[in-house]
């Protein structure tokens, strides 16, 4: 599980991006921009997190205002 805590320190742990790996084996990039955490995926469509931290049974779930693809 990566909540919003999590997720900012692995971007600062990361020089200021992180690579996630996705449950279906992609991978996006998160940064930090702005007060916001920015997500790209592999094709470079970018999408910012506006609701974090939705916790569910089996994870936690971060909203984004746009569609992220996989490659």
């Amino acid at each position: 599980k990566m909540d919003a805590a999590a997720l900012t320190k692995a971007i600062a742990d990361g020089k200021g991006s992180a690579m996630l790996k996705t449950v279906a084996g992609g991978t996006l990039t998160a940064k930090a921009a702005g007060g916001k955490v920015m997500v790209t995926d592999e094709k470079g469509g970018s999408a910012t997190v506006t609701i974090a931290d939705v916790y569910q049974s089996n994870g936690v779930i971060h909203v984004v205002d746009k569609v992220l693809l996989p490659k």
